[in-house]
């Protein structure tokens, strides 16, 4: 892509504004991470794909990127669960943790630079409220603490909430779950109550723990420094999280907190936000049991514009599985023309081989993330592409090139690798050979394993094996 400055929409100015600063800098970006009381649910990945097409977008164009993503692992939830299940805080949430990470590696997200966790960063935290009590932006009462809101007069400039009450003390709430929408003093450390258990620490104001909010501040203080470029969430997190994270953070340092603000709306299921509570909510596990392939849900969740709602059924995913079909189909051809297997090497950073064939894919993701726009940048040049004479095979190299550059920064690039293993086949497997194989192939994602060894067999009696990998296959001639 040419050097233009992409650009994001940030909720804070409501309006367009560039992502980078100036060449040779390190994007520096915080996510808010997973509450770690359960399996995250379809719905609560799309927010963290589109974070990981975002880093994967900068990253193609050789920008180094910081990411931050964290881990909450000391809240009211998680409490609550642990002791219901008899569990230690500690084993009960590293359970949990290693399942979303698991579920990460599935949808093909890149690990985060720094992944910290709520109660490793306590003493951080305590010293941040330490440092807002003494400026007078903070007040202990009874052991807790809470964030005086009347002394942030910016407080609300986010969410933007109509008719907002800042209530001084008035109505204030020791939960982690808010459920009003006017504005109030909220705690920054949580006096311990009998609920809570063995979980809690010392601090100068008596055994408790952290407040749901100060954790994020302290942590993204931490790794990020006092101003960074982007701080990222779901479009709930607007009210109350992410605007009392800006006042606690910016009455402590006395600047901004983050320059962009990019919120992700929710997945929905028949029009309502796909959630525990509502009992509508999907895991990857799930799509698994259909039969599905993790990489057919992350492709759904990038299918529609981030900052619109997205309604999931599962013939939507039936659909982005064929959508992936043809694309590794195209992949196939690829190699078929090139003659040559190994076409398709990561080219980081981008470079402009192969730029123009997939042009209006670069500029939709450069253009507020669009990543509908990219997929049909991208079947609109493959369709065009097939249409035309076959390339040559120095030409087809480059197509290839720009393939995997858009591939990579959508977080597909894992299509190639079967791509690959199928294509360099197609000028050896008879055609008849290649029927039953792709027969078998689909009644194993069928999980039909009755008619997959069945047809399995039938290769074998025409002196062929069947090889199955985690995305595709490969056939190979039986020696006589």
């Amino acid at each position: 892509m040419k050097k233009n400055n992409p650009v994001i929409y940030d909720t804070l100015s409501r309006s367009l504004q560039p992502l980078l600063t100036g060449e040779g800098k390190t994007f520096r970006m915080y996510c808010c991470g997973p509450t770690v009381y359960g399996p995250a649910h379809i719905g609560n990945f799309r927010t963290f794909v589109l974070q990981d097409v975002l880093r994967r977008f900068l990253e193609s164009q050789g920008v180094a990127v910081t990411h931050v993503r964290n881990i909450t692992d000391v809240d009211d939830k998680t409490i609550r669960q642990s002791t219901i299940e008899g569990c230690s805080l500690s084993k009960f949430t590293s359970g949990w943790t290693s399942r979303f990470q698991k579920d990460c590696f599935a949808l093909a997200m890149r690990p985060p630079s720094i992944e910290p966790g709520a109660v490793a960063h306590i003493p951080e935290q305590i010293a941040l409220i330490e440092k807002l009590i003494r400026s007078g932006h903070a007040y202990e009462s009874e052991g807790s603490v809470y964030f005086r809101v009347a002394s942030f007069p910016r407080y609300g400039r986010l969410s933007r909430l109509p008719n907002r009450e800042l209530l001084t003390g008035a109505g204030s709430t020791d939960a982690d779950e808010y459920q009003r929408e006017t504005a109030s003093d909220f705690v920054l450390w949580k006096a311990r109550k009998p609920e809570d258990g063995p979980n809690f620490w010392e601090s100068p104001w008596g055994q408790g723990r952290p407040g749901w909010h100060i954790e994020c501040s302290a942590m993204s203080l931490r790794y990020l420094g006092d101003f960074f470029d982007l701080h990222g969430g779901g479009s709930d997190l607007i009210f109350p999280h992410h605007e009392n994270e800006i006042a606690q953070s910016e009455a402590a340092t006395g600047h901004p907190f983050c320059r962009l603000w990019m919120h992700v709306e929710h997945l929905t299921v028949e029009g309502r936000k796909m959630s525990k509570s509502l009992g509508n909510l999907f895991t990857l596990d799930d799509a698994r049991d259909r039969g599905f392939d993790p990489l057919a849900i992350r492709y759904v969740l990038m299918a529609g514009h981030y900052r619109k709602p997205l309604n999931f059924t599962w013939e939507s995913v039936a659909a982005a599985s064929a959508a992936i079909e043809r694309l590794k189909k195209f992949a196939r051809k690829l190699v078929v023309w090139a003659g040559e297997t190994d076409i398709f090497q990561p080219h980081l950073p981008f470079s402009e081989e192969g730029h123009d064939y997939f042009a209006e894919s670069w500029v939709a993701l450069a253009d507020d993330l669009n990543t509908p726009g990219a997929f049909g940048g991208l079947f609109g040049s493959i369709s065009r592409i097939e249409n035309n004479p076959t390339p040559s095979g120095r030409e087809t190299v480059r197509i290839a090139a720009g393939l995997a550059q858009i591939m990579i920064a959508l977080g597909l690039e894992r299509l190639l690798e079967a791509a690959t293993l199928l294509g360099a086949q197609e000028g050896q497997v008879p055609e008849t050979v290649r029927a039953i194989a792709e027969r078998r192939w689909q009644a194993r994602v069928a999980k039909d394993w009755p008619a997959a060894d069945k047809i399995r067999n039938e290769l074998a009696e025409l002196g062929w094996a069947m090889q199955d990998g985690r995305d595709g296959y490969t056939l190979k001639k039986k020696p006589l």
